[in-house]
């Protein structure tokens, strides 16, 4: 049972961690173009480990897997990286300024 115990622990942390990453990374990156790496990289795999925590938890608990963490981490799987797809395209079509930095520009000017 304690190794269940920190196996659980573990998870909860990294996934907790990545989390906190992708929100500082959210709030510290200069422009929208970098700021949306945060919420679609570093928050879906930290909301992996936690749910992953939580299949671990309950598969000891109960008797057999949980099906609703599984149907959320697929959900969060498929709809992150589509949104953050969309979230682009329209910041593109609106023509959203984004920083030299970003774009590469800087690299050309001084060549």
């Amino acid at each position: 049972m304690l190794i269940f115990e920190w196996v659980v622990s573990v998870l909860l942390l990294v996934g907790g961690l990545f989390i906190l990453i992708g929100s500082i990374g959210l709030l510290k990156m200069p422009d929208f173009f970098m700021r949306l790496h945060g919420p679609t990289k570093a928050t879906t795999l930290g909301m992996a480990g936690v749910l992953t925590a939580a299949m671990v938890y309950f598969s000891f608990t109960k008797d057999g897997i949980s099906a609703k963490e599984i149907l959320i981490s697929i959900f969060l799987l498929i709809t992150a990286p589509i949104s953050g797809y969309m979230l682009i395209k329209a910041a593109i079509h609106h023509k959203l300024p984004a920083k030299k930095e970003t774009t590469g520009l800087d690299k050309i000017e001084k060549d």
